[in-house]
């Protein structure tokens, strides 16, 4: 999430305000040449209490992190690559006392998903109450925003099928991404990828006891 350290620290690179440890240069380097994406940090830090080593590889695009990952519905990660990652790690720095290269954990990270959760999470709740003032629809009952994604609640189910491929949702997507606009800082927010969701509040509260808790876990 935005809020984790990792994130925090990989953003500062991609603003130009850091660079990546420099004793990990040769391990990204390692593996843009063997798997062809190159991280855009390496951070060490310990798990289990401090037990185990963890060496988290982060890229900037979700495409990147799941060339690292079985092919499989359970998305595991891929063990050969992840022994190859460690094996070069204690390769490189066995003689720097201050890194454990042992029993290492490698584990994986993108930077694009969590930067559009912070961009959506930035649009503020006066700024979506003044979005549906201005819209003036009467047969909007709510916007909600959750990580990356709005959704757009009717008031019924047979009005969401009329909205659905309607031109009002082209023009609620456009509002709504220019309000993402002054906070998309790297751009991944794109006008022709986005949309919006649309739901009812039929379904809400049919099927979720009109519990956000419950729409959203």
């Amino acid at each position: 999430m935005q809020s984790d350290k990792e994130y925090k620290a990989t953003k500062r690179i991609m603003l130009g305000e850091a660079t990546m440890n420099p004793d990990f240069i040769n391990l990204a380097n390692f593996i843009d040449q063997t798997f062809g994406v190159k991280p855009i940090n390496i951070i060490y830090d310990m798990m289990d209490d401090g037990k185990r080593p963890r060496l988290n590889i982060c890229f900037e695009f979700e495409h990147e992190e799941q060339i690292f990952k079985k092919k499989d519905r359970l998305g595991n990660f891929d063990k050969e690559k992840q022994k190859a990652i460690a094996d070069r790690f204690r390769e490189a720095l066995r003689e720097k006392k201050k890194y454990k290269v042992d029993n290492i954990w490698v584990c994986y990270s993108a930077f694009e998903p969590v930067a559009k959760i912070e961009a959506n999470e930035k649009v503020s709740k006066d700024k979506i109450m003044q979005l549906k003032k201005e819209l003036n629809e009467k047969d909007l009952w709510e916007i909600s925003k959750c990580f990356s994604q709005v959704t757009f609640f009717l008031y019924t189910d047979l009005q969401v099928k009329q909205f659905e491929h309607s031109d009002v949702r082209k023009l609620w997507a456009d509002k709504y991404f220019d309000l993402l606009g002054a906070y998309n800082e790297f751009g991944y927010f794109k006008r022709e990828e986005f949309n919006i969701n649309l739901d009812s509040k039929e379904n809400f509260d049919h099927n979720y006891e009109g519990n956000w808790f419950y729409y959203y876990r």
